[in-house]
């Protein structure tokens, strides 16, 4: 019987306990809260969710350990029940890597949380300044060695395509990243918001969108990297929300099943170093893992006609066995 679904209970606290602004940064429209967090909300949260397999409640959106110290504790008071109802369920806050030091982090321990995921966004300084951050990429490295030997579990955010970021660049952040040994990362393309500083910058002509495809492609380069050294991609892309798909979304990598893409994006470029070499005018059938299929061709089945297309196949099928979820094995029929 397959173990039932672990239920991770989101709790936003927006624009709360930070004292920056960066560019591209309205958490109230990308969290689609509109008000402070109290601690009855966050008991609310979890009063009806109810997990067999055990529930996470995750701080997001804001810089918790930024908050006023009795805020803090407040809100993690309000979720010690929580922590009764189940053995297996857990709090996660994410922060800020210059809001972590050993006082915090002892603090998020003694109320049971175990996992911290901070917002690097770019191990480059100078795309760190120009965003407007705040901290540097040796924060990061310090307060990620600081969650670690505490024996917290790590997660790192990390964004493509803000000002002055490059392919080479993101690529660089991802091998910085993976080099800190976490246990996840999210990436995050950067979408322009409507009332940001990033759209007001965009809207003048001194930023150039960072559009879906071109996301697509460098993220799937990247997830890639973090993938071959074991690293867990647990988000790709913002979370769809009524506001951001509704028009606050102005430009950028928004787009709904933008994790989909990106998948099926591995796919083809997998595909295609295989078919390599693959004499013109042959047939081709690519197996996948059990419902990968439409991962593989493609929305559309784009990434069919493009393989077909570039390697000259007389035909390509795509049909799925029990093999490992990412893997391709190929078979050329002269």
């Amino acid at each position: 019987m397959a173990r039932p679904k672990r239920v991770i209970i989101p709790v936003f606290i927006p624009n709360l306990g930070c004292g920056h602004e960066c560019v591209f940064c309205d958490q109230r429209l990308i969290s689609g809260e509109l008000k402070p967090v109290s601690a009855d909300d966050v008991r609310k949260a979890y009063s009806d969710r109810i997990s067999p397999a055990g529930a996470e409640l995750a701080f997001y959106g804001g810089s918790f350990t930024a908050l006023p110290t009795r805020m803090q504790i407040e809100l993690l008071e309000a979720a010690q029940q929580f922590l009764g109802l189940n053995p297996d369920n857990s709090i996660r806050v994410s922060t800020r890597p210059d809001c972590v030091d050993d006082a915090a982090v002892e603090r998020l321990i003694s109320f049971g949380v175990s996992t911290v995921e901070l917002g690097a966004q770019s191990m480059c300084d100078d795309v760190l300044a120009t965003a407007g951050r705040g901290h540097t990429s040796d924060d990061t490295v310090r307060a990620s060695g600081i969650i670690k030997r505490a024996g917290l579990s790590l997660v790192l955010q990390m964004m493509t395509g803000l000002p002055g970021d490059t392919r080479d660049k993101s690529v660089y952040t991802a091998r910085r990243l993976i080099d800190l040994n976490p246990d996840g990362v999210r990436i995050y393309p950067t979408v322009i918001i409507r009332g940001t500083r990033l759209y007001d910058m965009w809207r003048g002509g001194q930023y150039r969108e960072h559009t879906v495809g071109e996301a697509v492609v460098l993220c799937a380069e990247v997830c890639a990297l973090f993938q071959n050294a074991g690293v867990p991609v647990i988000r790709l892309g913002l979370n769809p929300s009524d506001t951001l798909s509704a028009g606050d979304a102005a430009a950028g990598a928004y787009h709904p099943a933008f994790g989909e893409l990106v998948y099926s994006q591995m796919y083809y470029n997998k595909a295609d170093s295989l078919l390599e070499g693959v004499m013109p005018g042959s047939g081709a059938i690519l197996t996948v893992a059990d419902g990968c299929v439409s991962k593989m061709a493609g929305q559309r089945r784009v990434n069919i006609r493009g393989l077909v297309e570039k390697h000259s196949l007389r035909s390509l099928k795509i049909v799925e066995s029990d093999i490992d979820p990412g893997e391709i094995m190929i078979e050329i029929m002269p």
